[in-house]
């Protein structure tokens, strides 16, 4: 009941936002249709979709104002204005990364346009495989690291992680954290999550005491927090990608526990990552609903 439950508030607040395509979108006032905080519906919005909830409202918008054009008379000026423009110029140069062209151009006779459907989501009954996690109380702990800003917007994160990751490995910054931090086990952090402006801080970083001298990096504190833990196990990617879909998915929708929005992070032990028996952890900051 917890999934349908779920899938009928996701599906609710699309109808909400499609119905408001043309005024002021209020993400607050799209997560109350969803009955969930703010934070947790952009996530859960993210992770299941693959678009931020201003990259779909963006291109959405970028769609009707395209198909607008090509059927009326409107003033470009007008359209622009419509969708959430201030100017011709900035509908301009969104229109044209969006569709290849300028929206004077989009009115000629068999001019290739792009469109981006509205989405829906669709009821999958799971559960043929069991979700084992833990729930572990930790008080806050501080870490020492590296941090890069990432974006969310056109799935820029998913290809931006990855190359962070083998820079680190290649260029030994990776092992220097570990030592300073006198851990085995590293971090990857996704800290200062916004993604209302879909902007992050991702960390590689490991544990460390709060006196150790940082010896140039970065050091920051993880607050206490209420830990959901879940282990994956296989080689990486693959194995932890699919459980963070799972969580996303199944577990949050069936247990009734959110997303706080604070940091989250997954643990990488010492051994070998692309082994078929290689466990890992990803470590998510929940509440009750």
């Amino acid at each position: 009941m917890a999934n349908l439950e779920w899938l009928i508030r996701m599906k609710d607040a699309l109808e909400y936002m499609e119905s408001k395509m043309e005024d002021s979108l209020n993400i607050e006032e799209i997560a109350k249709v969803a009955c969930s905080s703010t934070f947790h519906f952009q996530r859960m919005f993210n992770m299941l979709t693959g678009v931020t909830v201003a990259d779909y409202i963006r291109k959405r918008r970028l769609t009707l104002a395209a198909q607008e054009l090509t059927i009326s008379n409107a003033k470009v000026i007008d359209v622009a204005l419509k969708y959430g423009y201030d100017s011709p110029e900035s509908f301009a140069k969104a229109f044209r990364k969006a569709h290849g062209i300028t929206p004077t151009a989009a009115r000629g006779q068999g001019v290739p346009l792009k469109a981006f459907p509205r989405l829906s989501f669709h009821l999958s009954l799971k559960g043929d495989q069991e979700m084992d996690y833990k729930v572990i109380e930790k008080g806050t702990f501080t870490v020492i690291g590296k941090s890069w800003e990432v974006t969310c917007r056109d799935g820029e994160n998913s290809r931006r992680i990855p190359q962070i990751w083998q820079e680190v490995n290649a260029d030994g910054t990776s092992d220097k954290i570990m030592e300073i931090g006198g851990k085995e086990d590293i971090l990857g952090i996704c800290i200062q999550m916004e993604p209302a402006n879909e902007n992050f801080y991702y960390w590689i970083a490991a544990e460390s005491g709060s006196d150790n001298d940082p010896q140039g990096f970065e050091s920051t504190v993880i607050p206490a927090a209420t830990w959901a833990v879940f282990t994956s196990t296989g080689p990486m990617p693959h194995a932890i990608q699919n459980v963070w879909k799972r969580i996303y998915e199944e577990w949050f929708p069936a247990t009734g526990y959110e997303h706080t929005g604070g940091p989250d992070f997954e643990l990488y032990p010492p051994g070998d990552p692309g082994a078929d028996d290689y466990r890992c952890e990803v470590w998510i900051p929940v509440k009750k609903n």
